[in-house]
């Protein structure tokens, strides 16, 4: 099945028309093949905050059922949107994905794209582009760890479902880093009932390289990396996304 991945729109006049003009396509011709560099941060925050408002605007004019399974995180939850409903179903899921986020943006508009669903579960997988644009290990588990505070504060025992950070070809040289990452929050897993940690890894590598299950800039998925996606979320929440639901719809009654 084929899928497509956008993750920017061209938008102009927004500080300075020319520049952001030319930046655009610039950034639209960089992504139809090879990897383009990070987004300076400013304009990051733009591209951002228009997608977290199109959210907003769509849960004001049909606001998603609560209880369902939320997919929240960067691009490749937003490369998911095309096939997640089927691919987890019969879960009901919403997918809150935003290309380009750090796990602080999640943070940053936790009470926008997180709180409004009162989900089951949380299936979270953000932390690579903080590697990518220079995050230490430390700084990207921190702020992990203020993310799992706030589901705490808002939401309870609501489980969390962590994804690792993905091996992919054009990252590969950062794989030592996102691994710590990935040790740290398993060894967070282990000590927490609310927290999941969910391997993909392991059934991406092939003698120790990615496998060839990307997309041309050699990040982001094509349909075969998403199908070892689909097998290993599903066999994580499947055991035990009925008692979720119990749980999640005792807490709304009254």
């Amino acid at each position: 099945m084929r899928r497509n991945f956008v993750t920017t729109s061209l938008r102009c006049g927004l500080v300075g028309p020319l520049v952001l003009c030319a930046f655009g396509v610039a950034l639209s011709t960089a992504r139809a093949g090879a990897q383009a560099p990070p987004l300076p941060a400013p304009i990051l925050e733009q591209e951002l905050a228009t997608e977290i408002d199109r959210f907003v605007e769509a849960d004001r004019v049909a606001p998603p059922a609560s209880c369902q399974v939320l997919f929240v995180g960067s691009s490749s939850i937003v490369g998911w949107k095309e096939t997640l409903a089927a691919d987890m179903a019969p879960m009901p899921v919403v997918n809150r994905g935003f290309g380009g986020s750090h796990i602080a943006h999640v943070n940053r508009w936790f009470n926008q794209i997180v709180v409004p669903y009162r989900p089951r579960a949380i299936v979270f997988y953000a932390g690579e582009n903080d590697i990518d644009a220079g995050k230490s290990v430390e700084g990207v588990v921190a702020d992990f760890d203020e993310f799992m505070a706030r589901k705490t504060q808002a939401l309870g025992k609501t489980p969390v479902y962590f994804i690792s950070l993905k091996p992919s070809k054009s990252r590969f040289a950062q794989f030592p880093l996102q691994s710590q990452v990935n040790d740290a929050i398993r060894a967070h897993a282990a000590k927490r009932s609310d927290l999941h940690y969910i391997d993909v890894v392991s059934p991406m590598l092939e003698n120790g390289k990615p496998k060839d299950i990307f997309v041309s800039d050699n990040l982001h998925m094509a349909s075969q990396g998403y199908a070892i996606w689909t097998w290993a979320v599903r066999a994580a929440l499947l055991p035990n996304t009925e008692a979720e639901a119990r749980s999640c719809h005792h807490a709304e009654q009254p």
